[in-house]
């Protein structure tokens, strides 16, 4: 797949475009950006400088990704999901000094309209529900919902709902991997 970049998106130069990723209307990488490879950037996104996004990383149409994001390799970012990098901005206060990172981990999707408030980090394969607003890190395979995001569960690597039973174990159906609960805190992937 070689890489594409429609004629109405801007790409400035010095940013970082991997082999085989496309970019589509109207969107804007800036100088400092560095996106990896097979990446898929839809209609009207802005990527900031400084934003770093892994390989095999999709970004649906609206987004804005704000300096600070860093997006590890195979995440999804719905539509019109809104990121932030300033905990209270002013109009007339300059606050570039003071741009929180936020990070999302490996195969975490972010669904749409979903707003991340800057300085957090979304777990490896987490899921962030339609139109959540999250606001503190959410642990890896977390399935949460909501305004604030509150946690309903617990998502396989391959996206369906995880189902425990009372030893802790779940079996991912589309996959056929077992999961397993520790503690009813946090989930690793078992042996088959």
């Amino acid at each position: 797949m070689k890489t594409f970049i429609h004629d109405t998106a801007v790409v400035d130069e010095g940013a970082v475009i991997g082999e085989g990723t496309h970019i589509w209307h109207f969107s804007h990488i800036m100088p400092s950006a560095k996106i990896g490879e097979y990446c898929s950037i839809g209609q009207n996104v802005f990527i900031a400088n400084k934003v770093t996004l892994g390989n095999n990383v999709k970004v649906q149409n609206n987004v804005s990704l704000y300096e600070g994001v860093i997006c590890e390799d195979n995440v999804f970012i719905g539509p019109s999901a809104v990121f932030t990098n300033v905990i209270n901005p002013r109009s007339a206060v300059s606050r570039k000094t003071e741009y929180q990172t936020t990070i999302i981990r490996k195969g975490a999707t972010i669904g749409a309209n979903a707003t991340i408030v800057c300085g957090n980090e979304i777990g490896a394969y987490a899921f962030i529900g339609a139109g959540a607003v999250v606001t503190k890190s959410i642990l890896p395979y977390a399935l949460v919902t909501g305004n604030p995001a509150t946690q309903k569960g617990w998502m396989s690597e391959h996206g369906n709902k995880l189902e425990f039973d009372t030893a802790g174990k779940a079996i991912c159906v589309a996959s056929n991997t077992t999961y397993i609960l520790v503690e009813g805190k946090h989930v690793e992937k078992g042996s088959n």
